[in-house]
């Protein structure tokens, strides 16, 4: 997969989980859990795109490490919304299983830009 091709997957998975947040009940919980989620799967992409422009290696690295970051903390708070049965765990297992997707991937990228780095 490509940086163009993760760009558009980060990207889509951040839509999915706008929609998602969008239909949680309005409750002090939810909305928590909302923001929290939404706040963390947006910035996956966006610091992704950032690390795509990084001009030196270093601000790469610290890029990626951000991504990777929030992309652990997304598929946290997406377990606290199925955890706490806001949303039930059969209509949220893709959406998990996209975010550890990401992770992944992610968190491959960062080893292997850091073992390159020596």
């Amino acid at each position: 997969m490509n940086a163009d091709e993760l760009r558009a997957r980060t990207r889509k998975f951040a839509l999915r989980v706008v929609k998602m947040v969008q239909v949680l009940p309005r409750n002090a919980v939810a909305d928590v859990l909302g923001k929290q989620v939404l706040r963390s799967a947006t910035s996956v992409g966006a610091n992704y795109r950032a690390a795509c422009n990084a001009t030196t290696r270093p601000t790469f690295l610290h890029k990626m490490s951000i991504v990777v970051e929030e992309a652990d903390e997304t598929v946290y708070w997406l377990e606290m919304i199925r955890d706490a049965e806001i949303i039930k765990a059969e209509k949220l297992a893709d959406l998990i299983n996209e975010a550890e997707q990401i992770l992944k991937i992610m968190s491959a990228s960062l080893k292997t830009a850091r073992q390159n780095r020596k």
